[in-house]
């Protein structure tokens, strides 16, 4: 049965805290819900794109016990947080339901059973209070963001990097993207969590709360010897954007079992050498993605996407939150007269606040406002914008391999 949106008790909260006038509801305020995956986010902002108030309910200790997000265990857990996170964001705020001026929510793309808790809550609240609904694209937003904090303008260049998602894409406006590129087997971030849980990092006691991209990279920086393992870099020969993850992770976990044949490991025991494997990875995961990323900086210079005077790179995604990536692509960008941003580590990964954001930026537009929605649906797989894959590819433009420093740092 569909809950209530507040229950009594928060209600008679309500009555408490309200003051007879509230100037926050003469203005325009978005609220923001993110179901998307394993993270059941919600946020207000109003019309200045100021944060008035966000929630956020982490899943993340229960996947990392079950070794991986468990579609119906995500799903249930949705379910049980989307309620108390939307009250809680509410009661921060000091607003009721009916002081929002429209609802934005995700419904694509991402995993089906998560997106629909989120779509149906938003229509449930949106019926109920007589609210539009704006309908939020997962990585549009992700894109997005970062003009919450920078004055970057349209067009310009931006890398998404997740556990889900590995695009390159040309941001020319809010509702107009070009992808250059794209993953073709795994994201990156997938790429982190499968290597780590084979490499059982988890059961280091400092690294048994993190991601595996977080557990991975604290463990590189523990590294002896950079050099140990020499991974292959993905598709140095192939002239195009895309991305390929599964045959650098099939090559760390040949590495993995050969050292722990080497050494008899046995059980929950790690290899000797794990920093350094996980070093390399992480070192040939940045090239590939620093490699793509100069092939599209190429692209867009020979086809004027991005103005000459006003180049920017935008790195955002879970794994934008990865130093030793950020201040690579950083470093590769100076000979192409690239400026370099990333939203803030909290808005890189999932949250309703770059939902609302977005929301926002729609709402001034006038774009994808709805207030009939009973077609709107969620769709798992969605492109992001336009595709110029094939174009990209067409050009067959040649790119060095950037040199950076080997160790991390």
């Amino acid at each position: 049965m569909m809950p209530g949106i507040l229950c009594r008790s928060a209600m008679n909260t309500f009555q408490k805290l309200r003051p007879l006038t509230n100037s926050k509801c003469n203005s325009t305020l978005i609220f923001g819900i993110e179901t998307s995956c394993d993270d059941t986010g919600c946020a207000i902002i109003n019309e200045e794109g100021n944060i008035i108030a966000e929630s956020l309910k982490s899943q993340n200790l229960v996947h990392l016990r079950n070794g991986g997000i468990i579609p119906d265990v995500a799903q249930d857990l949705h379910r049980k947080y989307i309620e108390p996170t939307v009250t809680e964001t509410l009661l921060k705020a000091n607003l009721l339901m009916k002081d929002i001026s429209a609802i934005a929510v995700t419904v694509k793309p991402g995993l089906p059973l998560s997106l629909a808790v989120g779509m149906k809550y938003a229509k449930h609240l949106a019926r109920v209070n007589a609210k539009p609904i704006i309908p939020i694209h997962h990585m549009e937003a992700h894109a997005l963001t970062v003009r919450m904090e920078h004055n970057v303008n349209f067009p310009y260049l931006v890398l998404l990097i997740s556990g889900g998602h590995c695009l390159l894409a040309v941001v020319q406006n809010i509702n107009k993207f070009l992808l250059l590129g794209k993953s073709i087997d795994m994201a990156p971030g997938e790429l982190f969590d499968k290597i780590a849980r084979r490499m059982k990092l988890r059961n280091v006691p400092e690294l048994s709360t993190m991601c595996g991209g977080q557990a991975v990279e604290t463990a590189a920086l523990r590294a002896t010897n950079p050099e140990m393992f020499n991974l292959p870099i993905p598709l140095v020969q192939v002239k195009d954007c895309n991305f390929s993850f599964n045959g650098l992770k099939t090559s760390v976990l040949y590495h993995l079992r050969k050292k722990e044949k080497e050494h008899k490991v046995v059980a929950d025991a790690l290899i000797p050498e794990i920093s350094n494997l996980c070093c390399a990875a992480l070192i040939a995961t940045t090239k590939h993605l620093v490699h793509r990323t100069q092939r599209a900086m190429q692209f867009c210079s020979i086809n004027n996407l991005i103005p000459e005077n006003n180049k920017r790179l935008v790195v955002s995604g879970g794994v934008a939150c990865n130093n030793y990536i950020f201040n690579a692509l950083k470093a590769a960008s100076v000979d192409y007269g690239y400026n370099v941003y990333r939203p803030s580590m909290k808005l890189c990964t999932d949250n309703g606040i770059m939902i609302a954001w977005n929301g926002l930026e729609k709402w001034r537009k006038n774009l994808d406002i709805m207030t009939n929605f009973n077609t709107l649906d969620l769709e798992a797989t969605s492109q992001l914008g336009e595709s110029l894959i094939d174009q990209v590819a067409s050009a067959k433009i040649k790119t060095k391999i950037f040199k950076f420093q080997k160790a991390v740092q």
